[in-house]
């Protein structure tokens, strides 16, 4: 008897299931099954369809190549022999780190369908033939419309062969880090290679810190991607391939099209790029700033040094002051000031507001040409540091040693007469107030707006300094010729 109770219970739920699922349409269809002496065929089996939902971010670069790929140029540029190309600066303490592909070959895109081109300057420069070739293989003459050296575009133009594809400009403002891009080109002769990565940084520094907004990307590119498409998502181009690092094989940088979209009307008129200037190195003003210098502000473009006889000296702007508007628009960043200033055509004027000493007042100043060389290398040999005697020299276990200095420090290094103060010879890498900006040679003339002209006035001044406490720096760097702030907070001693 229990175990025809089993045998039921089983078997009513057997039942209850099938019922169940036949209700539902989860069971699927019996197989056919062949009966003896009879032939039959099944149907080839298929997968059943599947719902595909695309996951967010998702994104099919097949079709964005598709549909950029016609658009995309080789450019090769012949050179006479005689001409040697110009050479970008290092910046600080990069030198040779970043590579420019050789002359003679790269890549670009059609912006419009009268042959407008955009690629490197550093493709095309000192170029006596152009030659540009289609997706298509059609290889016509192309000419440099303009040339903008300092972000390194050029604008060049094919005509002759009616409408043309082109590729779409999109806004490189937009642009976040981690989001997807793509890349087209020859990189190494191999035509129309196409590249993925994402946006790894935005707005990095290679050359000149005044103009360099560069956007990193770990999206391959090599020799030959130079003034190809950087891509994004939507199809559009947001930058300019440009330059990779030498010591990675996935790091690669581009000039944000925006950049070069906001110039294309000086090359297409004159060829060339005026940019306003008025002459003064710049900071931001961070918490640490505002903490050590005890600023009343928290934004703003500060004035770390002015240059002899510009606009911003005939102006009457002095180190420490904080630029805070440009015609009544507000400064957030010293970048702000200097896209501000350098969009504007020299020989116009701007009134600036500025915080000195805790007061605003407000002044006019006229700008001037952007020099041509500002972010060029200095053809003049650079004095060598030397060793020099080091008399009595000061540690207060901050990780900085510093001496007087003597007359010939100045000769040696080429020291302004206005320049006084002590000189670091030595930076203690685990120093209480080590920061990698500091460097061997800094002449310090002031900490925290407290004058140094001696060890005596450096050694009174950090005896006071406390674990947290903000420190700022004012000197003078013989390495780069400019005054400038160095920031430290003062560690566990």
């Amino acid at each position: 008897m229990r175990r025809q109770a089993l045998l039921a219970v089983v078997l009513a739920s057997a039942v209850s299931f099938l019922l169940g699922a036949l209700l539902s349409g989860g069971v699927p269809p019996m197989p056919a099954v062949a009966l003896s002496g009879q032939s039959q065929v099944r149907p080839p089996a298929t997968r059943p369809a599947k719902s595909i939902v695309p996951l967010p971010g998702a994104v099919n670069f097949a079709d964005v190549a598709e549909r950029i790929n016609a658009a995309v140029v080789n450019i090769d540029a012949a050179t006479r022999a005689g001409h040697e190309p110009r050479r970008r600066r290092d910046d600080g303490d990069l030198p040779r780190d970043f590579d420019l592909p050789r002359q003679g070959s790269g890549s670009g895109f059609i912006i419009d369908r009268q042959g407008f081109i955009l690629t490197n300057f550093h493709v095309i420069e000192n170029a006596d033939r152009i030659t540009v070739t289609l997706a298509d293989g059609r290889a016509l003459r192309g000419e440099v419309v303009g040339s903008d050296p300092a972000i390194d575009v050029a604008l060049i133009k094919v005509s002759g062969e009616g409408s043309l594809p082109e590729a779409p400009l999109g806004n490189s403002d937009d642009l976040r880090v981690g989001e997807w891009v793509c890349a087209i080109g020859n990189p190494l002769g191999y035509v129309h290679s196409v590249t993925v990565g994402v946006v790894s940084f935005i707005g990095r520094k290679l050359f000149d810190a005044s103009l360099d907004d560069y956007i990193q990307t770990d999206a391959a590119i090599n020799f030959g991607n130079s003034g190809g498409p950087l891509i994004n998502a939507r199809g559009e181009v947001i930058g300019i391939n440009a330059a990779i690092s030498a010591r990675a094989a996935n790091i690669g940088f581009a000039v944000p099209i925006n950049q070069a979209v906001a110039i294309l009307p000086q090359l297409k008129a004159r060829g060339t790029v005026s940019r306003g200037f008025i002459g003064v190195v710049l900071t931001d003003v961070t918490p640490d700033l505002q903490r050590s210098l005890k600023l009343p502000v928290s934004r703003g473009a500060l004035v770390q040094d002015v240059t002899d006889d510009s606009p911003a000296s005939r102006a009457g702007l002095k180190p420490y002051d904080i630029v805070l508007t440009v015609d009544g628009r507000e400064i957030w960043t010293n970048e702000e000031l200097i896209r501000e200033i350098s969009g504007r055509q020299p020989g116009s004027a701007a009134r600036l507001e500025l915080l000195r000493d805790g007061r605003r007042q407000s002044t006019q100043v006229k700008l001037v040409e952007r020099p041509a060389d500002l972010g060029a290398p200095d053809e003049s040999p650079s004095p060598k540091p030397t060793r020099l005697p080091l008399p009595e020299p000061s540690d207060r276990s901050l990780g900085l040693t510093v001496r007087e200095m003597d007359a010939a420090f100045v000769h040696r290094m080429a020291i302004p007469s206005s320049v006084q103060g002590v000189v670091v010879t030595r930076v203690d890498p685990v120093g209480a107030a080590f920061v990698p900006a500091m460097r061997r040679w800094f002449v310090i003339m002031e900490i925290n707006r407290q004058p140094v002209r001696s060890v005596a006035d450096f050694d009174r001044l950090l005896a006071t300094a406390r674990t947290g406490d903000a420190l700022a720096f004012y000197g003078y760097d013989p390495a780069v010729g400019q005054r400038m702030l160095v920031l430290a907070t003062v560690d566990t001693r």
